[in-house]
Order: C-alpha cells, then structure tokens, then sequence
C-alpha cells in the first residue's frame, strides 16, 4: 500500500521568529481527507563534545515550556541556508567556549514527527580546545562537565529527559566504543 499523503491546501496561522504554523488539508491513501497542523521550523544541530578526560560538555539552561532547568548537550537552530556543521561549530563555541579539531556526523533526529518538519543534526566533537562563551543575548547557561557512563546513567535513570541529548549521547558512547 502507498502510505503517502497529498497536500491539497495549506493555511498559515501562525508565522514566528521559530516556528511557523499551518494547518493543511490533506488526501489519505484511501481517498477521504483530513486536517494535518504542521510546524515548520528550519531544524537544528547538537553537538557531543568530549572531553580528553573522557566527560560531555553540557549546558544546563531554563526551557519555558517545561518550567524547569534541562540538562543538554549545546545546541540550537540553524541560522537560514547554514550547513548543519558550521551551526554545530558555531553553537558549541558561543555554548561552551570550546572548538574542535574532529567532528563526526551521528545522523538525524526527528524529534516530533506527528507535527513538526523539524530534523535535529547530530555530531561528535573531539580533540577540544578551550576559549570563551559567547551566548546569544536572551540565553543563559551553566556549563557542566559530566562523565560519559555517568551521563548515560543519567539518561537510562530519566535525569536527562530532553530527546536530543539522550540520542546523540547514546550514539557517540556506541561509536567511540568500536
């Protein structure tokens, strides 16, 4: 069976600085039609970097929608036609401070498929160097150190909720045991 959808219409309800909002109709497979909203966001990159001490860089930052301080890995959203890479590099050096000699490609997340087109870029960093943060001007962080089988306790425990982080974690721990 074909399970792609067609979209017949398409209308904005909400156009942002992050996110656009539209609510499309859309031909199912079998025929009949159905609304699908959709979020329209121009992705975003994180970055694992690790420590020759063998620990992850990570940021703790207050997410509004949660209410709370998150624990993450540095991160943010692409700046326009930005190749994911120099948005990787570019978010973990205002993030941390820190730039890298090696970075490795750990694929793409789709962190809510349901509703949003958003793909997350996943790297490793390695072989760091040290310098200043340069955080954008409404962003505020703590920078931690964490010890790699500590933080994968700390993913497997649900300390660490947030998607990204625990993916790309996950990932870079599998591909630097080989």
């Amino acid at each position: 069976m074909d399970l792609k959808e067609k979209q017949l219409s398409a209308e904005y309800v909400f156009k942002g600085k992050i996110i656009n909002v539209r609510v499309d109709d859309a031909l199912l497979p079998n025929g009949a039609t159905a609304k699908r909203e959709v979020v329209e966001h121009n992705g975003g990159i994180c970055i694992v970097p690790i420590t020759e001490k063998g620990e992850v860089l990570m940021v703790e930052q207050y997410r509004y929608p949660y209410e709370q301080v998150v624990l993450e890995i540095p991160a943010g959203k692409r700046d326009g036609d930005e190749l994911p890479l120099d948005g990787g590099k570019r978010e973990l050096k205002e993030e941390t401070g820190a730039t890298a000699k090696n970075y490795t490609f750990l694929g793409e997340l789709y962190p809510t498929p349901g509703y949003c087109g958003e793909i997350i870029y996943m790297y490793l960093a390695t072989d760091l160097s040290y310098g200043e943060t340069d955080p954008d001007e409404d962003e505020f962080l703590n920078v931690k150190k964490v010890p790699l089988e500590k933080a994968i306790e700390m993913i497997m425990s649900g300390e660490i909720k947030d998607a990204k982080t625990q993916t790309a974690i996950l990932k870079a721990e599998r591909l630097l045991k080989k």
